[in-house]
Parts: structure tokens; C-alpha cells; sequence
């Protein structure tokens, strides 16, 4: 029996109210949360959650309703991300990932008519980040159309868009690099100007603005991440923001199984007409609660996810600033080693909510990228490369159906010569100093 259990076997719950035993809880655990990191003593990690006693009692809270399934906590979450962000409507998944599964997918529909993406058709993205951004398309049978991406703000090179577009192109498809918004007004300009469906990879930059908006508001839908190492946690977990709302109920109903039906869990018979509808070649009056219009999923979440990520959000707007106070640090940092380093850059007209201080060794510095991130770990300093580097050379890629705009001369640069290091707001400027004399006694040995 582990520690812990053994601590819930020795409570009298009898003789506990549920504020008790909120408390003893909360006490007994809290020393779990937020250790102390000590430089040179503890290994620095690139990202973390930063996790307190509110967000302890809301998922107590959550799981005293016995309820488990997305219920009463998730609605609120969904009600107060929408409201945070300035969208329509906002949909709980179960990963950044689902969220981007279900953010694609969504766009498939049958019910968008001509506009539906069908199989063989082109989505314009980048080769530069997360495999689960393309991974979507790809599982659907679409071609994949990869454009270059700017170094220093490590987005998209607009220029080039339009040079990919053809006939068979039906959206755009990319993130907003490690935090920083991609040029919002260049991409829905085009997309506007083409017909084409805009997903925005929201999950590193949750809090970013471009021209005073906040990213994920600008396209179709757009997706986030709350899996620990992102701006709000809720361990494991995600959202789709719509706008739209004829795509709202085409992304609940691929979210849920496919279903037809928009009764939330444990509800039926929301819309009066469960048993008096006939749909596709079902008998008449065929249960709508079991009627399906797609080829869906079961993403959703729990109600204790839910909880944690509603205290965790009234705590967003601090994580952003903190993270921008830490990018801040390293920025003043590495003007030091500007002869060795090319320092990251906010797009124009954005305000960055930075999930990661990105270096790129310039050309001609004697530095060696793998040995100097091995010697930043073997001085517990966390360091992580820009994800899957230059997609197209992971093993998973080699036959991949696509086309690329020119040679991706910078994504190549990224793989080989870039490295990011964190700004999440368990660190402080006592980790940076380590950090800065660290590197400063490596360059020193070069």
C-alpha cells in the first residue's frame, strides 16, 4: 500500500465535514507540490506545473460529486475558456493533441458541403514542430504541403504561402512557434482571399496577443494543451475554440462518439424531439440519442480535470506574465553571447506568451549544438530541441505523401544548430544566473 492510501485509511471521514476534510487533505498533500529547486544542487527542468492548495481543493471538490465524466466543472471550464479568450465557444478534449485530431477532423464534415476537406486534398503547414500539428491530416488521407519557417521568430515564412497554394488546397494548418503568434494578418488575409479553413495551433502560447487579440480567435478554430508543461495544467487535457456555431455542434458531435445528439452526459431528450426524428435510413423515431452523423471519437475529460484547469485559469494571466519576465532574463543573458547565439524575436505587432527561450548557433561559431546542450545537462540546466526538428527526417515521415515549397533551408538549420531553454514560472532569476555562468564557463573553455 503506498503512502498516500494509507494516509486516506487512517481518516475518519464520519467525523469530517467536507470542509475537514478539504484540509487535511490539502495538508497532508500540499508538501508534494512545487519542491524547491536548488541550482547545482537540483536539476533545472525546462517546463513544469506550478500547482497550489486551490488547485488541490478543486479537484477534491470535484471528485466529492462522485460524478467522474465531464459534468458541472466541465461546463463552467468551458463557459470561462471561451469568455478568457474572447471566443464563440470553447470545447474540453482530452489532450493538446485530441485537440488538434478533433480541430481537423471537424473540418471533414459531410455537413460543410463543398467546403468539406476531403482525402487527396492539400494543407498548407510547416515541417518545423509538433508531429501532432500534421498528424491529423495525414491519418485522413490529405497531402501535406510544407512552407519554410523564418529564423528568428521560428513561424512561417508568409511570403511564401501562396506559392503553395493549388487548386486542391482547402486549409492552413500551423502553430504559433513556442509562443510567438505567426503573422496573423498575412495568413487570413490569404486564407480569406483562397476560401481556405485556418486552424490555429494554440497550445504553446495560451495569453498571446497580435494586434491586441488574443491568438485562437483569429481562424476557424483553433486548439490548446494543458498537459503539465504547458501555460495552464490540468494534468492531462486540452480544448477546441470555435466561432462558428454550425462548427461547434459538427466538433461536439465528432468529440462524442460521432453522435448526432448534443445531450450532455447523464441528459436526455434536450432537444424535446428524441423520439420523432428520421435520420439517414434508421426507422422512424429511431432513439436520437443514438443516431450518428459522423465517424467519431470519445475525447472528452473528467470532471476532476476540469476543476484543476478552472483554478488553474484564474492563475493564467501571472503564468504569462512570468513567463515574459523569464524570456525577459535570458534575453539581457545572452546579448553576452550574441557572437555565438542568434536570440529569439517577437513577430511584428505581437506580444509573445513565450513557452521557451529558442537559440540558434550561429554559422562560424565553433559551439557543437549536441555537445553543448549534453554539457548544459550534465550541469542539470534542462534543455529540449524545437521538437521533431525538420519533420520529414523522422523515421515516421520517410514515405510520406506531401509537397515542400523550395529546399526548407531554415527547418534543416533548426534540426542541426537550435535548442530552447524554459521560462515557465517555477523558475526565477536565481536559476538564470546559474545558468548565465554556466554557459559563460563554457564559452570560456572554447
Amino acid at each position: 500500500m503506498s503512502k498516500n492510501l494509507e494516509i486516506l485509511k487512517g481518516i475518519d471521514f464520519d467525523n469530517l465535514n467536507d470542509e475537514g476534510l478539504k484540509k487535511l487533505l490539502v495538508d497532508k498533500f500540499s508538501k508534494n507540490i512545487n519542491k524547491a529547486i536548488i541550482p547545482g544542487e537540483s536539476y533545472i527542468p525546462v517546463s513544469g506545473k506550478v500547482i497550489d492548495e486551490e488547485d488541490i481543493l478543486w479537484g477534491i471538490e470535484s471528485m466529492m460529486d462522485a460524478w467522474l465524466t465531464a459534468g458541472r466543472f466541465s461546463v463552467k471550464l468551458e463557459r470561462e475558456l471561451a469568455r478568457y479568450f474572447g471566443s464563440r465557444f470553447s470545447l474540453l478534449v482530452n489532450s493538446g493533441s485530441s485537440a488538434n485530431l478533433l480541430a481537423f477532423y471537424a473540418l471533414t464534415s459531410p455537413k460543410l458541403l463543398d467546403r468539406a476537406i476531403k482525402p487527396g486534398d492539400e494543407i498548407i503547414t510547416v515541417a518545423a514542430g509538433f508531429p501532432t500539428t500534421i498528424n491529423p491530416m495525414i491519418q485522413f488521407g490529405c497531402i501535406p504541403v510544407f512552407v519554410d519557417v523564418d529564423i528568428p521568430t521560428y513561424n512561417i515564412k508568409v511570403d511564401n504561402i501562396e506559392r503553395a497554394i493549388t487548386p486542391k488546397t482547402k486549409a492552413i494548418m500551423i502553430a504559433h512557434a513556442l509562443g510567438n503568434p505567426f503573422n496573423l494578418n498575412v495568413v487570413m488575409g490569404i486564407a480569406k482571399k483562397y476560401n481556405l479553413w485556418v486552424v490555429e495551433d494554440d497550445c504553446d502560447s495560451l495569453g498571446a496577443t497580435y494586434n491586441c487579440k488574443k491568438t485562437g480567435t483569429f481562424g476557424d478554430l483553433a486548439t490548446l494543451s494543458f498537459y503539465p508543461a504547458h501555460h495552464i495544467t490540468m494534468g492531462e487535457g486540452g480544448a477546441v475554440l470555435v466561432n462558428n456555431a454550425s462548427l461547434k455542434k459538427i466538433t461536439e458531435s465528432f468529440r462524442d462518439w460521432g453522435r448526432d445528439c448534443w445531450c450532455a452526459p447523464g441528459k436526455d431528450n434536450t432537444c424535446g424531439e428524441r423520439y420523432c426524428q428520421k435520420l439517414g435510413d434508421l426507422p422512424e423515431g429511431y432513439d436520437h440519442k443514438y443516431s450518428y452523423s459522423h465517424i467519431g471519437f470519445n475525447l472528452k475529460v473528467s470532471d476532476m480535470q476540469a476543476a484543476v484547469g478552472l483554478s488553474q485559469l484564474t492563475k493564467a494571466d501571472h503564468f504569462v506574465a512570468r513567463r515574459k519576465e523569464n524570456h525577459a532574463i535570458l534575453s539581457e543573458i545572452f546579448k553576452e553571447f550574441e557572437e555565438h547565439f542568434i536570440l529569439p524575436k517577437a513577430t511584428e505587432n505581437s506580444e509573445p506568451s513565450w513557452f521557451g527561450f529558442m537559440l540558434t548557433i550561429r554559422k562560424g561559431s565553433p559551439i557543437d549544438r549536441n555537445k553543448f546542450v549534453e554539457y548544459l545537462e550534465q550541469n542539470k540546466i534542462g534543455t529540449r530541441l524545437f521538437f521533431g526538428g525538420n519533420l520529414l527526417r523522422q523515421p515516421a515521415y520517410y514515405n510520406l505523401n506531401h509537397r515542400k515549397i523550395d529546399d526548407l533551408e531554415n527547418t534543416n538549420i533548426i534540426m542541426n544548430k537550435s535548442f530552447w531553454l524554459g521560462v515557465w514560472p517555477g523558475l526565477s532569476k536565481v536559476h538564470y544566473d546559474y545558468i548565465a555562468n554556466t554557459v559563460r564557463n563554457y564559452i570560456r573553455s572554447l
